[in-house]
């Protein structure tokens, strides 16, 4: 009954969610991706290690699919974008720390940055 009750918290935040927010949320998502995936790595949980990483990938992908080309910034987020994606790919075939922690300092360094940036526009409305 608890999960149930937290599963509808959950939906009920993401379809009322703004889309910032669902950025940052995708952001927070592939952080605990990468760190559920760091703990199994640690223990040695290979298929455990595979798929959290493969979550942190999609998420990743997605937003390498929904930049917009109208920014002239667009080509920086995706060579950002690409970068993380490759560590993540490194560290799930390799299963290696050193790879998963750089991909994750980026991802943690983006969240930060868009945090700023709602913030930024919250304060300017």
């Amino acid at each position: 009954m608890n999960q149930n009750r937290m599963s509808d918290y959950q939906r009920n935040a993401i379809l009322t969610a703004t889309p910032a927010e669902l950025t940052l949320m995708l952001y927070e998502g592939a952080i605990k991706f990468c760190n559920l995936a760091k703990m199994a790595i640690e223990k040695g949980d290979v298929q455990k290690a595979h798929m959290n990483l493969k979550r942190a990938q999609d998420i990743i992908t997605e937003f390498r699919i929904t930049l917009d080309h109208k920014y002239p910034v667009w080509e920086d987020f995706e060579r950002v974008y690409d970068y993380i994606y490759r560590k993540l790919v490194e560290a799930n075939m390799h299963k290696d720390m050193e790879a998963l922690d750089e991909a994750l300092k980026y991802i943690r360094e983006m969240r930060d940055t868009w945090k700023q940036v709602m913030k930024l526009a919250k304060t300017q409305k």
